[in-house]
């Protein structure tokens, strides 16, 4: 399984010109699945971004936690993430997951999210979105269960 964590001031995520889901401070998540990807995997992950220290404390330090500042989530399905571009000049996405699987395993992710008490709005798996945010930092960190 592989995330793209973006810490962002705002985030939001479009379909066919309406908004679909939009947060304020906290994470844009772009989340890919495989079909091997397991419930195992989402935990690690679950945990990791949910205490991630990440956000500055008082004294200029990253070292508050998206719990700690109240940050919201913001996940959207990016089977991309699993683009092969070693050979040729089209990406070829065999890597990534069975849609059925994947939409199960992205589902999952973000019920464990929520259930940790964020706020988590989403994209919809397989949607043609359009991604708006502004980037915190930038923070941008790399997330890969199989590395």
């Amino acid at each position: 399984m592989r995330v793209l964590l973006q810490r962002v001031s705002q985030a939001s995520v479009s379909i066919d010109d309406t908004v679909h889901g939009q947060i304020g401070s906290g994470f844009l998540l772009l989340v890919g699945a495989q079909d091997q990807d397991t419930s195992e995997q989402i935990d690690y992950l679950v945990h990791k971004i949910s205490h991630l220290r990440v956000f500055e404390d008082d004294a200029g330090k990253m070292n508050l936690s998206i719990n700690d500042v109240g940050g919201q989530i913001l996940s959207v399905s990016q089977f991309t993430l699993y683009a092969n571009t070693k050979k040729g000049n089209r990406p070829s996405f065999v890597g990534a997951g069975d849609p059925q699987h994947a939409s199960q395993i992205y589902d999952e992710f973000n019920q464990k999210l929520a259930a940790t008490g964020l706020t988590v709005a989403t994209g919809v798996f397989g949607a043609d979105m359009q991604v708006a945010l502004v980037n915190d930092g930038p923070v941008t960190i790399w997330f890969d269960t199989d590395a």
